[in-house]
Formats: C-alpha cells, sequence, structure tokens
C-alpha cells in the first residue's frame, strides 16, 4: 500500500493489511536531517561542562569525568570494573563480605568494551552519554510520528521534549528575592527523570532506560498489521531493557495493559492480539524482574539495599507541584488529556487511545507506594509532548485566530502556530538554561567530588596495586565513595543505599576522625569489619583532627604531602 504521513493504528474498521510507518521516505528525507542535526547540537552543548572542566582543572586538581550525582555514577563505575572479568558483580560499596551475584547488562557491556578498547571510566561515560542520547531523541522523533500528521507538530513536540522543563526558574527567582536564599523544593528543580536535556547532560542511563518506547513502537506495529512476531521483537528488546532497569518494565506491563482494557471496553469484546502479544512480552521478559526479585528478597546484603533506597528522600512531588516540576508542556497536556474526555471511548482510534493510556496510566504510576517511584517519569514527557502540541495546534491556536478575527484580523495559521511553538519553548526551557549554566559554576570550584587532589588520585592508584580484592578501606565519605571503582576493594563507607547500615557507619567514621573513639570501640570496629587500611587526607582532617598516626596498630604504608595511607596491624 502507498506509505502515508497521517496513516493511523488499526481502527476497528481497518483490515489485517494494515498501517506503514509514519516514518515514510518522504519523512526520512526532509526531516531526519534537521533532527539529526538538533541531536548533534545537544551532544555538543551537554560537553561544554565535561570539556571546560578538564581545561580549567589546576595542575593539582583531576576532573573525575561527573558533574551530576557522583554517588550514584560511581556506584555504576564500581559494577562497570566488577563486571569486567565477572559475569557478577559484588557489592564492594560496604564492608560485609558479600557474594558476586549481581548482574547488570549495561554496565557489563561498558566494562568489557572498556577493557577491549583500553578505555577509563570517564572516556565510557562520555561514549555511553552520546550513544543514550543519540538513540533516545532518534527514537522519540520516529514514535513522535506515529501520532503527529504533519512536520510542523511533529518538529514542535520534538523541539519540545528535548528543552522542556518545569517552574524550578520560578523557584531560583524566589530564593534570590522573597525567600532569603533558600530554595523551596530543590528536588523540583534538579530532578533528572522526565527532563530530556538534563538527562543528556548528566544522566544518560535514564535516557537508556527509555528505550522502552521502542518496545511501544514494536508492539503497536504489530497490532497495526495483525503479525504477532513485532511482540517476539517487542519481549526481547523488553528482555534487554529489564537486564538494566528492571524497573522499567513496570511501565511497560502497566501502560500496555490498560491498553488492551480500554480496547476491551471500546470494542465490547476482548482484544486477542493485545492479550496473545501481552504473554508472548511477559514469558520473554519477565526474568530480570524475577532475578531482581530474588536477589533483593533472599541475599541478606541487597535485601538491606534495598530497604535504603528511602535514604535518598528521592520521590516524586505532590499532585499539587507536579507542574512545577513538568512544566508548561505538563500543563497543556494535561488540558488537552482532559479536553479530549478521557471517559469517552466510543469513536476514538487506537492511536488516541494508546496515547490516553500512556498519559494518565503514567501518571498513576508515578505515585506508586514504592521508593523507585521517581523512576516512573523517565520517559513520560514523550506523550507529554505529544499531547501539548496537539493541545496547542487543535485548541489554542484556532481559538487565538478566532479571537483575532473577531477585531477584524486575518492572521494567517501558519503564523499563529509558529509564534505559538516559538512561545512554548520560551517559557519551557529557562529552567534547564539555569542548570546548564551553574555546571559552569559548580565546576569552576574545581573542589570535591566532582574533583579529586592529585594526591587522592595517587593514593587511590597505590591502593589499586596493593589491597585485594576483599580487603577494606576505612576513609570518608566522599574518598570511599571512590574506593570501590578505582582500585576494587571494599569500602567501609560509599553510598547512602549500597553501604548497609548507612547512618551507623556514617557516624563511626565522624567519631574516629574526630577523636571520639575509645581504642577498645575502635578494635572492635576494625575487627568487626576486617578493616584493613585507613586513609587519612584532606576530606578526612576536614572531618576532625584527630591524631591518627599515634594510633596503635596503624602504620604508614603510603605517605604524600596531603594524603597517608596507613594499613592496620593484626587486621
Amino acid at each position: 500500500m502507498t506509505a502515508r504521513t497521517n496513516t493511523d493504528f488499526s481502527t476497528p474498521a481497518m483490515t489485517d493489511t494494515m498501517l506503514e510507518t509514519t516514518a515514510s521516505t518522504e519523512i526520512v528525507r526532509r526531516e531526519w536531517v534537521l533532527v539529526s542535526a538538533i541531536t548533534l547540537l545537544v551532544l555538543l552543548l551537554t560537553s561544554l561542562p565535561y570539556l571546560f572542566a578538564n581545561i580549567s582543572a589546576p595542575p593539582d586538581r583531576q576532573f573525575m569525568g561527573m558533574m551530576l550525582d557522583v554517588p550514584d555514577h560511581l556506584q555504576y563505575f564500581s559494577w562497570m570494573r566488577e563486571l569486567t572479568h565477572s559475569n557478577l558483580a559484588a557489592n564492594k560499596l560496604t564492608p560485609e563480605p558479600n557474594a558476586p551475584l549481581f548482574f547488570n547488562l549495561l554496565w557489563w557491556g561498558m566494562g568489557r568494551a572498556g577493557a577491549l578498547f583500553g578505555l577509563d571510566f570517564a572516556a565510557m561515560y562520555q561514549i555511553m552519554r552520546w550513544g543514550a542520547t543519540v538513540a533516545f531523541l532518534l527514537l522519540s522523533y520516529h514514535v513522535i510520528a506515529w501520532f503527529l500528521p504533519n512536520r510542523r507538530m511533529r518538529m514542535a513536540a520534538f523541539l519540545t521534549l528535548v528543552l522542556t522543563s518545569g517552574f524550578g526558574w520560578v523557584l531560583i527567582l524566589m530564593k534570590y528575592t522573597v525567600t532569603n536564599g533558600e530554595l523551596l523544593w530543590p528536588l523540583d528543580v534538579f530532578v533528572a527523570e522526565g527532563n530530556t536535556f538534563l538527562s543528556a547532560l548528566g544522566y544518560p542511563h535514564f535516557l537508556g532506560a527509555a528505550v522502552y518506547i521502542g518496545v511501544f513502537d514494536l508492539f503497536l506495529r504489530g497490532q497495526a498489521r495483525g503479525r504477532l512476531r513485532y511482540t517476539v521483537y517487542g519481549g526481547l528488546l523488553a528482555l534487554f531493557l529489564g537486564w538494566q532497569h528492571a524497573y522499567d518494565l513496570v511501565i511497560v506491563y502497566s501502560i500496555l495493559a490498560l491498553y488492551a482494557v480500554l480496547l476491551w471496553i471500546r470494542d465490547r469484546r476482548m482484544p486477542v492480539y493485545m492479550v496473545i502479544g501481552g504473554v508472548i512480552l511477559g514469558l520473554l521478559s519477565v526474568w530480570p524482574a524475577l532475578y531482581s526479585v530474588l536477589l533483593t528478597s533472599k541475599d541478606p546484603i541487597w535485601r538491606e539495599v534495598l530497604k535504603q533506597f528511602a535514604n535518598a528522600g528521592v520521590y516524586t512531588p505532590p499532585l499539587y507541584r507536579l507542574p512545577v516540576l513538568l512544566g508548561p508542556a505538563f500543563l497543556l497536556a494535561l488540558f488537552t488529556a482532559i479536553r479530549q474526555n478521557p471517559f469517552r471511548l466510543s469513536g476514538v482510534d487506537n492511536k488516541t487511545l494508546f496515547l490516553r493510556s500512556w498519559f494518565w496510566g503514567n501518571m498513576a504510576l508515578v505515585y506508586l507506594p514504592v521508593d523507585y517511584q521517581i523512576h516512573m517519569l523517565n520517559g513520560w514527557q514523550v506523550p507529554i509532548s505529544i499531547l501539548a502540541v496537539i493541545g496547542l495546534f487543535t485548541y489554542i491556536v484556532p481559538a487565538v485566530q478566532r479571537w483575532g478575527a473577531t477585531r477584524g484580523r486575518q492572521w494567517r495559521l501558519a503564523a499563529i502556530q509558529n509564534w505559538a511553538v516559538a512561545i512554548l519553548l520560551i517559557v519551557i526551557v529557562p529552567t534547564n538554561l539555569y542548570l546548564f549554566a551553574w555546571r559552569f559554576v559548580d565546576l569552576a570550584r574545581h573542589d570535591y567530588p566532582y574533583f579529586l587532589h592529585t594526591d587522592d588520585v595517587r593514593a587511590l592508584q597505590w591502593l589499586e596495586a596493593n589491597v585485594q580484592g576483599d580487603d577494606v578501606v576505612f576513609s570518608s565519605l566522599d574518598f570511599g565513595q571512590y574506593v570501590p571503582a578505582y582500585t576494587g576493594a571494599h569500602a567501609f563507607l560509599a553510598h547512602w543505599a549500597q553501604t548497609v547500615d548507612f547512618f551507623h557507619k556514617s557516624q563511626i567514621v565522624d567519631d574516629f576522625y574526630r577523636g571520639s573513639l575509645g581504642e577498645a570501640e575502635r578494635t572492635s570496629i576494625f575487627n568487626q569489619f576486617s578493616v584493613d587500611y585507613v586513609v587519612v587526607g584532606s576530606l578526612e582532617r576536614a572531618i576532625g583532627d584527630a591524631e591518627i598516626s599515634r594510633i596503635p596498630g596503624l602504620y604508614p604504608v603510603f605517605e604524600s604531602s596531603s594524603v597517608t595511607v596507613y594499613a592496620v596491624s593484626n587486621s
């Protein structure tokens, strides 16, 4: 059949010959070059802070390749290191001995590729950042093209997807005007899930996880064409996704299940393809989810790790603050979704029905009563952007044109559309402009945790050359978070979730470096956790001024101008 750019998903009146992809030859020729150019521009812009940090680093500082959420990235780097030569990783971010039981396909692949090409963590991180951003943006545009009938709408949705952020800029203005320097609800400014630009800047694994939209794409192609092989492809892609971010399978299963239910209600008959396809999808992809459940329920270390996810205190904002986090595009999408009457199903085509399922289903998922609920925002920006543009072109622009006509002004529809899109982009971008600019301010300090003193790096290099895999290194949190990834040893204190009994161990570290522990208590702790090395550098001296060198049983094995590493005798 002839390809049409406005072809719908299979509606009840359509035959099983069905759909040709909206991403037709015409779209490829006219739009992919521009989409690719925008994608390249995003990559270049988000690379500038990294370039600045490397170039501006003073001689006694080393930029470590991360500029956001250092603890979590160092957790990933530890997994990358462990999975380079093994298929399973132990948790090295806690001192307790534990068997290698953890597997993650992303970091397994990153570790193997880094070893193959001789690239360090920072280099592999940049490769992942570029790859995930390109894949997400191109795949997103491909999906956008399913739902929007013309180029102007598609480009508007794509730019909205790339640039959109919340009303955090209002909170920032309030900080410097009416709240005496206090930033209200800081997470409503800095949460990266659902923010494409911020994810490309410093959280590329979120973009990689949003590959689940490819599962939707394949699944709906199969429904439109009546061919189950597409659900097999989708199931295999979901399996691939699950071995990296098992919780994203919750999004896949929930949205497709809701879509099937709405089809059933609308058509008053079982959607046989969706049921059979759902079974295929589940059978192929459920195994990573089962593995994750078993790991975090049966193994005592990983059970404690899961319990500590609440330590981050990062949850979806209350419903009344959701517009603050997601901004004008979300409000416009919400207006559109309500205006379309979500309870009216009769006569609604499959395409619109699925978009409703994605938007409203995702809104429910972001409030799941689980500690990882914030991750359910990931990828929601795709239906938000599509619905925002539908509302803009279907309701707002015609209303403006009618309003102008009543005043004798015959504005061209295309001109109104262009102005409407421009205004939307202007009001959605300020928070991301602030976040982007603030990276340079933050990195210009050349301070922890993004930079390490060259003596810290030398201490890590000495430890890497001398420790065994089951050794335990005692240090401050800011140094300790680097220990597993850069030395292969266990850290006594390294991560808010991965370090078992995090707050108690944090207090032990503080008491030790302040000199508040008695000899018997200190010996007991070192023996209990099999501590082999103690680090004293500027980070540790900032905690307290205890004279560590006088403690019995410690003797220096590495010394530089600002860092000393002590071995613990009889440990």
